[in-house]
């Protein structure tokens, strides 16, 4: 595919995925959508981790692109939802790799859960998050319900739902919505430190780390030690884990190849 809405690169194992309308404050459109799926699904093949992350500094992803002449046009909000929202953001969620959101600057409406769609969220003190769809007569979509229920539970969901308040950085992570804030000046060099990190790490595990914490959300106790034990036997079986063992027996670094 040739990307006209984002800009996407692989570097030492790390794709960077950057959402590239900046004089539209990176807002989502129909081509958009499909380009952001289509590169997810490139990662997950070509690199060892994904970060989605917003071109310029006013944004990482405004939202919904208003003024897009087919979104205006398009009045089935739930075919829109069903058929584009939902093919990005699960290509993000499924992902094998781990995935980091480097947000950037403000994360409103659809791009707040565009955000949150990754494995980890790293955000500037400056950026927020802004769940705005209620100024609009709406209700949180693509996902919003889903994460914000789970990052930071049912009262704080339901306050930003309902009162549609920006949300701080600062906020979100004291809130557990996101996974840290940091300083604007050290933020590029903390998502890129973090990114490089995953992408040295045991990929097989990271795999299966997210496939055991997504489980517990809806399995008792006994289902869960029996999940983690059948991924445990799998990643046991592992070069990784060969390597991880002999690699600190040795007193050196491990090299991991993600198999």
């Amino acid at each position: 595919m040739d990307y006209q809405t984002i800009a996407y690169e692989v570097t030492d194992g790390v794709a960077v995925l950057t959402l590239n309308r900046p004089d539209k404050m990176n807002a989502l459109n129909t081509q958009m959508r499909a380009e952001v799926a289509h590169a997810a699904g490139r990662a997950g093949q070509e690199a060892r981790v994904l970060v989605i992350t917003g071109s310029g500094e006013r944004a990482f992803c405004s939202g919904q692109d208003l003024s897009d002449r087919a979104t205006a046009a398009e009045v089935d909000l739930e075919r829109t939802l069903r058929d584009e929202y939902g093919p990005m953001l699960k290509a993000i969620y499924d992902c094998p790799v781990p995935t980091i959101s480097a947000v950037n600057g403000a994360a409103a409406g659809a791009g707040a859960n565009l955000a949150l769609a990754a494995d980890v969220v790293i955000a500037k003190e400056s950026a927020y998050f802004l769940q705005a769809f209620t100024r609009i007569g709406l209700i949180p979509d693509a996902g919003g319900t889903y994460w914000m229920t789970r990052g930071m539970g049912a009262a704080k969901a339901m306050g930003a739902a309902l009162f549609a308040d920006k949300i701080s950085a600062r906020q979100a992570d004291d809130w557990g919505l996101i996974w840290e804030a940091v300083s604007d000046a050290d933020f590029e060099a903390t998502w890129k430190k973090r990114a490089a990190h995953l992408a040295n790490g045991p990929t097989l595990a990271y795999a299966k780390v997210k496939e055991a914490i997504r489980g517990a959300w809806d399995n008792s106790l006994e289902e869960q030690l029996g999940l983690e034990g059948r991924l445990q036997g799998q990643v046991g079986k592992s070069r990784d884990f060969r390597e991880g063992v002999l690699s600190f027996l040795e007193k050196r670094p491990s090299k991991f190849e993600g198999r």
